[in-house]
């Protein structure tokens, strides 16, 4: 299953984000960024990190990874105190894989990625953007991936979500039965 641009720009329509206008203009940028707070990750390096983390949590049908997850984080990291609670977040699960495995979270391979994720905590605890780091990690890294592929028309149909929300499916899905 092929995600794409669209997708990303579907799902942040469908959170009501204001970045999908942004999704043409933003260019991502490694070495020139200086956060102004030190416990932040650059836009690269979330960037990285989110589609790391992607091809782990996302199921392995799905195609298009870098793309789709570049085009939803073109909405979501110029959003007001979201963008920096996902630079945080990133800071504190690329410190914990140089911290146990010797590389930031894009650097390890897909079974680290995975297992590190499960030692930090973030597949089991209650999401918390002000939380312990787990509970950001889980709230703006893990949640965030989910929300954007299943707020996606091509992503929700992995999960039977004919029509996500904000996606009317128009008169043809109306006229049919939810069977059909």
């Amino acid at each position: 299953m092929q995600l794409t641009r669209r997708d990303a720009a579907a799902a942040l329509a469908a959170l009501g984000s204001g970045g999908a206008v942004a999704l043409g203009a933003r260019q991502w940028q490694r070495d020139s960024e200086d956060p102004e707070e030190a416990d932040l990750a650059s836009d690269g390096a979330v960037r990285d990190a989110m589609v790391a983390v992607a091809e782990v949590v996302y199921p392995s049908e799905v195609e298009g990874i870098g793309e789709f997850v570049e085009g939803f984080l073109a909405g979501r990291l110029d959003r007001e105190g979201h963008g920096d609670g996902l630079r945080r977040a990133v800071a504190n699960l690329d410190e914990l894989g140089r911290a146990w495995y010797d590389d930031p979270v894009a650097e390890l391979p897909p079974a680290d990625r995975d297992a590190l994720l499960r030692e930090t905590g973030a597949d089991g605890v209650d999401e918390a953007p002000d939380g312990s780091a787990a509970e950001r990690i889980r709230y703006y890294v893990v949640n965030d991936l989910l929300l954007a592929l299943y707020a996606s028309p091509t992503g929700g149909e992995l999960v039977g979500i004919e029509n996500p929300q904000g996606h009317p499916g128009g008169l043809e899905s109306y006229q049919r039965g939810p069977n059909g």
